[in-house]
């Protein structure tokens, strides 16, 4: 990427706009009709905003509010990088109304600049899977990550994630309910809609509790369910192409790229393997 470059990237969600910069420019006091939340991979900047003088640097994750005035100023005479995304204000509302006790739906964020790992975690996985996926392919993912974007962004540094307690069991219970539904139906564009419903729990507590329960996320757990099928498939002599189409992947380079990462083969060494040949 050129030292002074600003690219707007495609893709199928709505309501988002995802950004890739790298730039020495100087931008002058302005506002965004979204919340902006971003991660800074080199370099460094200064601004002022709505709380305050800012700096920010490679590894941090960077955040504004709607119509928040801000402009930004790079540190030292390097260029500074990030990747941003841009939601639609109705968006977070409708996730943070999930994440409330009290079903309020307004939310802001109240730190400019976070330096949580997991934060960073987060925010790369929803980037990758707003920017490198079909809506149908990624949309429990992106329903995942934002939560948790939200949730990570809401609590202060120094401050532990709340704990389980004597409610585990009943969690336990109402989990089962929640992985059945994978189970029975692993190629079903699931959503965290669905996953609550059958819980009887908001989004953000389903999501919590079945990561708690599974060791996996919801949408990690049905990536799995898919391998699943699609090994038995494979045993079965089906083609690789038929077999990523039956299990729910988008195409069998999405197989490929899952199956890789779980068993360090991709499906063709697995079946040449497993035939003998």
């Amino acid at each position: 990427m050129s030292q002074d470059h600003v690219r707007i990237l495609s893709h199928d969600c709505l309501g988002v706009e995802a950004v890739m910069a790298e730039t020495r420019h100087s931008f002058a006091k302005h506002t965004h009709e979204a919340f902006g939340i971003g991660f800074m991979y080199s370099g460094a900047q200064k601004s002022a905003s709505g709380r305050g003088m800012v700096e920010a640097g490679a590894g941090n994750i960077i955040t504004v509010n709607p119509r928040e005035v801000h402009d930004g100023h790079p540190i030292g005479d390097a260029p500074r990088g990030w990747n941003m995304l841009y939601f639609a204000p109705d968006l977070i509302a409708h996730a943070a109304s999930d994440l409330s006790e009290t079903a309020t739906d307004q939310y802001e964020f109240t730190r400019p600049v976070l330096e949580s790992p997991t934060a960073r975690h987060c925010f790369g996985a929803l980037f990758d899977a707003i920017t490198n996926g079909s809506e149908e392919s990624a949309r429990l993912r992106r329903e995942e990550m934002l939560l948790m974007m939200l949730h990570h962004a809401m609590i202060g540094p120094g401050e532990p994630t709340p704990k389980s307690n004597a409610r585990t069991a009943v969690a336990h219970a109402r989990i089962k309910r929640a992985k059945a539904l994978l189970d029975d139906s692993p190629t079903h564009s699931h959503s965290l809609d669905d996953l609550a419903d059958a819980t009887g729990l908001s989004k953000f507590q389903t999501l919590r509790d079945f990561t708690r329960v599974t060791g996996l996320t919801p949408h990690a757990y049905l990536i799995q369910r898919r391998i699943d099928l699609a090994r038995a498939m494979i045993k079965s002599g089906d083609t690789l192409a038929d077999i990523a189409s039956a299990a729910g992947f988008a195409d069998q380079s999405h197989l490929n790229r899952h199956f890789v990462r779980a068993f360090g083969l991709t499906p063709g060494r697995y079946a040449r393997a497993f035939r003998g040949n």
